[in-house]
């Protein structure tokens, strides 16, 4: 299994977004499937038609919504897809209200409460497995070193849980952390390249995976003898990764063994043999993916040209010529663009 989760990495972004919607769709089986199960639903009309069909329509929105964001360049070339990313988010909205009356539709009175709970079901089965995994695609377009060193830190807390505990337990990571933070196919966020029609993880990395020097608080300093510490900065923002997988995600799993508690279960599934089914390996998994994407947004993330660009081409041109003109004027006001160089332009 390591050597395969390596091969992927190794085969790029692409395959490893295939992965997580492949990961997804069999988490999503596993826990509609119990439901199916526990709650007798053989006799419900269109139950599992729905339940799919529903998965169909929020992965159309959220992989609609990637689209929009990071393939600019591709949309501006492609008439359909101008029109599909321009009415997204209707087409999104009317796909689902179709499902929504279907089910309307298939209501049978002597099954209302059964069908309303598996309504539920599924629709908390969506949140909990499609949106996170989607949050998992957006972390991994920040760089894959973020997609990695997540998903690497619960399984080494896992394993460490079991053999040295939650403090020795960080320490390789933080060198793990530090190894992959020296190749830009780790740390450059995943591009789409128009003219040569694939992914791009090609850049000038950021100060974020840059060596920096740091100056020891005076009590460490008196403990270890050092007064400064040269580390990348992204090894400092592993070490709250490690603690919130340490502390915090465990309790995907505490969660996760409360639900098959509650109905009586061992396993999701037998997917895998002695291990249980996906969901049972990925518990944990969507939970630190989602705190990933927060941690992001909150302390990393910056304005990114490369999508405003993308947004920028969309546009109408009198919408462009706009913009290129405000923009203009306000590198005049700043100094930033001499005279000479407008009147030349």
């Amino acid at each position: 299994m390591i050597i395969g989760f390596f091969l992927i990495i190794y085969l790029g972004p692409i395959m490893l977004i295939l992965v997580v919607m492949g990961v997804q769709i069999k988490c999503f089986h596993e826990i509609i499937t119990i439901g199916y199960r526990v709650y007798h639903s053989y006799d419900l009309p269109w139950f599992r038609t729905l339940s799919w069909y529903f998965l169909i329509c929020v992965n159309y929105f959220f992989y609609g919504e990637t689209v929009a964001d990071y393939f600019g360049a591709l949309v501006q070339r492609e008439e359909p897809l101008q029109f599909l990313v321009r009415y997204h988010r209707f087409i999104s909205f009317a796909l689902y209200l179709a499902g929504f009356c279907m089910f309307v539709l298939s209501l049978v009175k002597k099954h209302y409460r059964l069908q309303f709970y598996m309504f539920a079901w599924t629709h908390v089965t969506l949140l909990i497995v499609v949106t996170q995994s989607h949050l998992v695609i957006q972390n991994l377009f920040e760089g894959m070193i973020w997609f990695i060193v997540p998903i690497s830190i619960v399984i080494c807390n896992d394993i460490m849980a079991y053999l040295f505990g939650f403090f020795f337990g960080r320490t390789p990571l933080i060198k793990f952390a530090y190894l992959l933070s020296q190749y830009q196919y780790f740390v450059c966020p995943v591009e789409y390249n128009s003219e040569t029609n694939r992914f791009a993880v090609e850049c000038e990395p950021s100060n974020l995976f840059m060596i920096q020097e740091y100056t020891l608080p005076a009590v460490v300093q008196n403990a270890v003898r050092w007064k400064t510490v040269n580390l990348y900065p992204f090894q400092i923002h592993s070490i709250a990764l490690s603690s919130f997988a340490s502390l915090i995600g465990p309790f995907g799993g505490f969660f996760a063994s409360g639900f098959k508690r509650a109905f009586k279960i061992k396993d999701f599934a037998d997917t895998i043999p002695g291990h249980g089914g996906i969901m049972d390996r990925f518990d944990c998994q969507y939970l630190m993916a989602t705190f990933v994407h927060v941690y992001i947004a909150s302390f990393i993330r910056g304005p990114n040209p490369s999508k405003v660009l993308q947004q920028l081409l969309v546009l109408q041109p009198e919408q462009q010529l706009s913009i290129f003109n405000t923009l203009r004027n306000h590198l005049r006001e700043k100094g930033m663009l001499p005279p000479a160089v407008e009147e030349a332009q």
